[in-house]
């Protein structure tokens, strides 16, 4: 294992989740709030948002475990393909007709957690 290539996924994630949850959010509930939808899809939209902030939180203290304690690395593969596959879903339904999607940083995020998580246990 290499601890390095966990701490950087760790990293990524962790600023990911500060950036995420309180520059995104601002700008996300910004625009939430001028639209017109109902007070209860506003909230769970904001819940929503926030899920994905708490899995970035929980992506980074499972890397930064597991980075000091190698003996539990099979925590990491379930976050290496949730990361994965949240990336994929960014790029596919961008491809398509969410191309805003291509330009926010949730595909990256997501792939590079995902790409050192996987160089981390295996290199």
């Amino acid at each position: 294992m290499n601890f390095w290539f966990l701490i950087f996924g760790a990293t990524i994630a962790l600023v990911g989740m500060v950036f995420h949850g309180y520059v995104g959010q601002k700008k996300y509930m910004g625009n939430i709030n001028q639209g017109e939808l109902e007070n209860l899809t506003k909230s769970l939209s904001l819940v929503s948002w926030h899920m994905f902030t708490i899995f970035l939180f929980v992506s980074a203290i499972s890397l930064i475990f597991v980075a000091f304690l190698p003996v539990y690395k099979i925590a990491v593969y379930p976050l290496i393909l949730a990361n994965f596959l949240g990336a994929l879903l960014f790029v596919l339904l961008g491809i398509g007709k969410h191309k805003v999607l291509l330009i926010l940083p949730g595909a990256y995020l997501m792939s590079l957690t995902a790409l050192f998580g996987l160089l981390g246990v295996y290199l």
